[in-house]
């Protein structure tokens, strides 16, 4: 088992520092629905909410990449994907924009994803049930003392993104945690 793989019985959390993450910073989401249906066909996730799409054929993105829309706040989305043309393709979209921007958090924010049947028994532990999502939300909440974004995938499956700076401590106290489970 890496550093950045823990796993207990009904519990496996798994650190990945590859994942491509891009912010749509908009004051008017009209530019950043265009850029994002053109690339996927998708819009800007609802409040609280979290989209997987899939990339189109064209631009810079071969067809069927998939990317996760996850809404932060009403005037910012995140993008998380496996693939760096996902963020490119977006952002070739937004190049006259002057109302929205894509910000390229890749590198600067890392992502866990948590799964198994006690996914939830670990977040209340590091946080409170207000820090658990269900399928297909996306929370910005506290956990371990850090603002950390918490989206459910699926029926236990839970991605946590957390800033780069933060995630050793993160990672220390979901260690600590589940050495108790």
């Amino acid at each position: 088992m890496d550093k950045g793989s823990i796993a207990a019985t009904g519990i496996e959390v798994e650190l990945n520092t590859q994942m491509q993450i891009g912010a749509l910073r908009y004051c008017d989401a009209t530019d950043v629905e265009s850029a994002l249906h053109l690339v996927s066909g998708s819009t800007v996730p609802g409040a609280g909410r979290a989209v997987l799409a899939v990339a189109r054929p064209g631009t810079e993105v071969r067809g069927g990449e998939d990317m996760l829309l996850l809404w932060r706040s009403p005037t910012e989305t995140l993008i998380a994907t496996a693939s760096a043309a996902v963020l490119v393709a977006v952002a070739a979209q937004l190049t006259t924009a002057t109302q929205a921007c894509l910000v390229d958090q890749s590198g600067g924010i890392w992502v866990l994803r948590i799964t198994g049947p006690r996914s939830r028994d670990l977040l209340v532990r590091l946080g409170s049930t207000s820090s658990v999502p269900r399928v297909g939300e996306s929370l910005v909440g506290r956990l371990a003392d850090l603002t950390v974004q918490s989206v459910c995938v699926r029926e236990h499956e839970v991605l946590l993104l957390v800033e780069r700076l933060y995630a050793e401590h993160l990672l220390g106290w979901i260690r600590a945690t589940i050495a108790d489970f």
